[in-house]
């Protein structure tokens, strides 16, 4: 598949006409709901006024504007509602007259107590599709307990076997349970949709607790424990299905991956290394007796990878038709010729950051309907007149605001 002309027209999107109300906050449902508003849904984002989604303040930012929540809400809409006053359920209830899909994850109750619950939204709107993403889901014995991301890659088990096997577990470095479960709840959307079309057009809600997806991710950890009786240990970039498997330092200081996954990856791989005595050593001839030899195999290996340069060591590998890659950091990625075939990083301009922002593309390429980022997340409130006034009936008065002219324009 070739990358599209830039000098074609835009299809429309899949998901153009599925009306989206987010009003979550940090990184979970609202990455989810990015998701789909990558492939045209419309989404409108509720934010608390004045202070807006806590994300806003997460990381770095620039002159004052928070720099992922210019990410995780691209293509977004922001109006401004207070859900715990009766004004703000008031434009909750407006919203979701002709949604399809609303997004949310407070703690279990919360959305009950504020009078927005299952109950009240699906009698308003009997088509609707409720994702509520939690840290634990809505029952269960630890269903009432605060749950964040990194709560979740302790819980769901990923933390106990991610790091050295002589160190304590490590958390991953950025929002794994989060981004997962965004991942699945769009997911789960899509397949509500779905059954809403089997299902007499009637709507219904999604139960997903945080660590749920990424506890699926983890592999065969469960029915290794259930036959086996296995646990899995923390063995630093060691696999137990393949060997060798590790990232390895080059001549110039930089590092590489590299994975034995077949028997020919390994004999190509040694080719290009240039030491053709390992694999015919008995402790490594076959992928078990390597998995079962790690600890001997990883040294020689790791010398044969420092005689080469980064650049070398890459070359030598294509040459010989082994695996290979580097172990890029953002600057790397920014250079690398793959990725910017690819678009997998998208340029937009922003009025709040003055120019163009730069940040991941939308994920995958569809042949005929693709995805798109038409802007970063937007100014809080930027949309109050457009929906809140114009759409949804309330006045200038009864919202307390005065909305600006051009707020009609930044929708």
């Amino acid at each position: 598949m070739t990358a599209p002309s830039s000098d074609s027209p835009l299809p429309p999107m899949p998901l153009q006409g599925v009306k989206v109300v987010d009003i979550a906050g940090f990184l979970a449902a609202p990455i989810g709901a990015m998701f789909l508003a990558d492939y045209g849904a419309d989404v409108t984002k509720v934010e608390r006024p004045g202070t807006g989604d806590e994300s806003r303040y997460w990381g770095n930012a620039k002159d004052g504007v928070g720099l992922y929540y210019k990410v995780l809400n691209r293509n977004k809409k922001s109006v401004e509602a207070d859900m715990r006053t009766p004004l703000g359920v008031e434009i909750v209830k407006r919203l979701v007259k002709d949604a399809d899909i609303l997004v949310e994850n407070y703690r279990p109750g919360t959305l009950e107590k504020w009078g927005l619950g299952w109950d009240v939204l699906s009698e308003i709107n009997p088509k609707l599709i409720m994702l509520r993403i939690t840290g634990f889901g809505q029952y269960g014995p630890n269903s009432a307990r605060p749950g964040f991301g990194t709560l979740a890659e302790a819980y769901a088990g990923f933390a106990y076997i991610n790091g050295p096997a002589d160190r304590p577990p490590v958390l991953p470095a950025f929002g794994l349970a989060d981004s997962t479960a965004g991942l699945m709840g769009a997911f789960l959307c899509m397949v509500a949709l779905k059954g809403r079309d089997v299902n007499g057009g009637k709507g219904q809600f999604i139960d997903l607790a945080l660590y749920e997806p990424l506890f699926t991710l983890l592999g065969p950890q469960a029915v290794n424990f259930d036959q086996l009786g296995l646990i899995q240990e923390r063995n630093g970039s060691f696999h137990s299905f393949t060997a060798p498997r590790n990232c390895y330092r080059t001549k110039d200081g930089k590092y590489v991956a590299i994975a034995g996954a077949s028997q020919s990856t390994f004999e190509r791989m040694c080719e290009a290394l240039e030491c053709p005595d390992i694999p015919k050593d008995p402790r490594f001839k076959g992928n078990r007796d390597r998995i079962d030899n790690n600890k001997d195999l990883d040294p020689p290996l790791a010398a044969a990878v420092e005689r080469f340069t980064l650049d070398e060591l890459l070359e030598r590998f294509i040459q010989a038709e082994a695996a290979v890659a580097p172990v890029n950091n953002i600057a790397q990625i920014f250079e690398d010729e793959h990725f910017q075939a690819r678009e997998n990083i998208v340029a937009v301009d922003d009025e709040e950051l003055g120019g163009p922002v730069r940040f991941q593309n939308v994920v995958g390429k569809l042949s005929a309907t693709p995805g798109r980022v038409l802007h970063a997340g937007p100014k809080l409130g930027s949309s109050n007149r457009a929906i809140l006034i114009d759409r949804l009936g309330f006045t200038e008065d009864e919202l307390g605001i005065r909305a600006k002219p051009d707020d009609r324009d930044a929708a």
